[in-house]
This record gives structure tokens, C-alpha cells and sequence, in this order.
């Protein structure tokens, strides 16, 4: 039960991370560099600033035109993130407990701007010339992908010590 104590707080530890980490960026990036006035700010020949509302949820899916639309985002992105929590409560491997742990934090984050934005600030745009191989993305987006990645490739490709002894 120890490990179990353990392991939550890690995940809990990194959403915590994650969530504060992305709302202080996008604070410095709103307030502070004023970026959606300015709109793009170019860093390097691959990487810039570019002040993005997103209204919709990843790749544009789902776009709320409107209060009711916005809200039902709200409320769908917080039941995902109330699986990922149960989810979190449940589970014993760190690995995977941080994972679920970057999910959470970015969900949070990503639910923060709806709810008091109305959409979701992204703003780090990765280029190379005129190929864009990413959308606008924000840190909480970063977090989430990383996360999920973790859990899909562990999942693939380790084996627990129970499933090995089936075999």
C-alpha cells in the first residue's frame, strides 16, 4: 500500500508540475510578451511564437462555435480527466502513474483557458520552411502527447512480469 501512496503522488506531483508549469508560460506569453497583440514572434528558423485561439479540441475536431458548444467541451475534457485521475488512483507502476500524470496536468491547463478564455491559448509553433509537421500547440498539448506516447509505447512494448508468466 506504501507504493501505491507513492506512486499517486508522483502523478499527482506531475500534474501539479505540468498544470502550474503551462499556466505560467501562457501568463508570460499573454500578460508579458503580449503575444496576441503582436501575434508572431520569431525565435529561430524553426521555432516562433504564433498566438493561436483554439476553439476546437486537437487537430481542430470539434469546434465550439458557441457557449453550449464551449461547455460541453468543458464538461467532456473534465470526465476525461476524471477517468485519468481514477485511472492514476488505480495504478501501480510509476512509469505509468507519471505519464498519466503529464495527461492530467495538461487536461487541467487546457480546461483553465476554456473555462476563463473561452478557447485554448497555443502559441509554440515548430517549422521547418514552410512545412509545418505540428500544429500551434501550447505546453499543457506538449504534456498530454508525451504522456500518452508513454503509456502507448509501454503498452506496446513492455511486458509485465504477470503477462510474461502466462506465456
Amino acid at each position: 500500500m506504501a507504493d501505491l501512496k507513492i506512486t499517486r503522488r508522483m502523478g499527482l506531483a506531475v500534474a501539479l508540475l505540468v498544470y502550474a508549469l503551462d499556466q505560467f508560460i501562457k501568463a508570460i506569453i499573454i500578460h508579458g510578451v503580449n503575444l496576441p497583440v503582436r501575434t508572431v514572434i520569431e525565435v529561430l528558423p524553426i521555432f516562433r511564437f504564433y498566438w493561436v485561439e483554439n476553439h476546437g479540441i486537437s487537430m481542430g475536431f470539434l469546434t465550439a462555435d458557441g457557449p453550449v458548444e464551449r461547455w460541453l467541451l468543458v464538461l467532456l475534457t473534465a470526465a476525461i480527466a476524471i477517468a485519468v485521475v481514477f485511472w492514476l488512483w488505480r495504478e501501480r507502476n510509476k512509469l505509468d502513474a507519471a505519464a498519466l500524470g503529464l495527461v492530467l496536468g495538461g487536461a487541467l491547463g487546457n480546461i483553465t483557458d476554456r473555462v476563463r478564455l473561452g478557447y485554448v491559448a497555443d502559441f509554440l509553433d515548430l517549422h521547418f520552411g514552410d512545412m509545418h509537421p505540428f500544429l500551434v500547440f501550447n505546453v499543457a498539448d506538449a504534456a498530454i502527447t508525451i504522456g500518452v506516447l508513454l503509456l502507448v509505447l509501454r503498452a506496446l512494448f513492455v511486458r509485465s512480469p504477470a503477462a510474461s508468466e502466462k506465456n
